[in-house]
């Protein structure tokens, strides 16, 4: 329910809990998340924090709080968290790819890789570690290598939204302008609202020459996101997402 930011029903749910058994890790896990949901993190961590208190062995309340704290830039915070959460179990890959996600935000790309993948090797089929495993791969410049993650995500999950967008990316990266256009265009089909497409498709056609074409897909990517709430990642983009030789030119 967080996931799919389905408040109604996760509000009800946590109700629900807190009725039946105050008592249980996961109701406070369930209450933390409505707020982590609004984004009220500090408020959202205090609950979490009664999860672990309920049960100090729970490894998700952990991981959850680590994630709150990742949210709004504590990280050793966050990682003391994760690492909490493996050490009772070592199993768990939410903690591994949170400790990952805190890795990618230093920078230190060969570490984020390293824990991503042993996420990965504890749960091979989520599309998700996979995709923040061509993120990094991209990050490093290593682009094939990141095509064939993404290509191959998504021949198990062949409308993951997250996949489909990165493996965009990813062909812009490579130059390869027309199959990036047609991967978020299928995108676009599933996610029509999502901005950054938008966003995405004004850089491809900006790097073809297609200037009015642009400028179009610019204003639709505005007028989806007003507050500039996708502004983070749209740097990210800039960034981490595009050719060697237009990095070049803009340093």
């Amino acid at each position: 329910l967080w996931y799919t930011q389905r408040e109604v029903e996760l509000s009800a749910l946590a109700n629900e809990m807190l009725e039946a058994n105050k008592n249980s890790p996961e109701t406070w896990c369930a209450v933390g998340n409505c707020f982590s949901l609004q984004k009220e993190h500090e408020t959202a961590i205090k609950f979490f924090e009664r999860s672990v208190l309920v049960d100090p062995e729970f490894a998700y309340g952990y991981t959850l709080l680590g994630h709150e704290y990742s949210f709004i830039d504590e990280l050793d915070d966050a990682m003391n968290c994760y690492r909490h959460a493996v050490r009772i179990d070592p199993r768990h890959y939410n903690a591994w790819y949170g400790i990952g996600q805190i890795y990618f935000k230093q920078e230190k790309h060969d570490l984020a890789l390293c824990h991503f993948r042993k996420a990965q090797s504890i749960n091979q089929s989520n599309a998700a570690i996979m995709a923040h495993i061509a993120v990094v791969l991209n990050a490093m410049k290593k682009h094939k290598e990141a095509l064939k993650v993404l290509t191959k995500a998504l021949e198990q999950h062949p409308k993951h939204p997250l996949c489909k967008f990165h493996k965009a990316s990813t062909l812009l990266c490579l130059e390869k302008c027309d199959s990036a256009l047609g991967e978020l265009d299928e995108l676009e089909a599933i996610t029509p609202t999502e901005s950054l497409i938008y966003f995405l498709k004004a850089k491809i056609h900006r790097k073809m020459g297609n200037s009015h074409l642009a400028m179009m897909h610019f204003s639709w990517a505005m007028d989806l996101d007003p507050q500039g709430s996708n502004n983070h990642i749209k740097e990210a983009i800039d960034k981490h997402y595009q050719p060697d030789e237009l990095s070049a030119e803009n340093t």
